[in-house]
């Protein structure tokens, strides 16, 4: 929770959407569009439309990620922020989604279309094995 408030913290000082005004404007349609499942995010990222980011620490993406996934541990994305596609959907990734909802909501108010992987990296792990996982690879050679 901590956390979170210190994000919010900084967005408003930096000048961006202020978390308030991202309260008054929040509805049911926001509610759906900043999450997103496994199976749509990639779809949409075979298509050009999403930028995945592994939001996790350093020491869990080396232990294993995923290679097409832009790797910026949260603590860093304020100072990374020029690295990620205004034109793209962020999707922000981390095991579960604790910290990728985090990531989501400070990206939002710096003003980027961005949705949290619901399924997490676990979910998208699952997803992405046997079958599907070579279909991917190769449309993904292909591009």
């Amino acid at each position: 929770m901590k956390s979170i408030l210190w994000i919010l913290l900084i967005v408003s000082a930096l000048g961006a959407e202020t978390f308030d005004a991202y309260l008054k404007r929040f509805d049911y349609n926001e509610r759906t569009d900043m999450k997103i499942k496994s199976l749509e995010a990639i779809e949409l990222y075979k298509m050009g439309e999403v930028e995945f980011v592994d939001i996790r620490f350093k020491e869990e993406q080396s232990s294993w990620g995923f290679p097409f996934m832009k790797q910026i541990p949260l603590n860093e994305l304020p100072d990374r922020l020029n690295e990620l596609d205004k034109n793209k959907t962020i999707v922000t990734v981390c095991p579960h989604y604790d910290r990728a909802e985090m990531a989501r909501l400070y990206l939002t108010l710096k003003g980027y279309k961005s949705r949290y992987l619901t399924d997490g990296l676990l979910g998208l792990a699952d997803y992405l094995r046997g079958d599907e996982a070579k279909e991917f690879i190769d449309e993904m050679k292909k591009k």
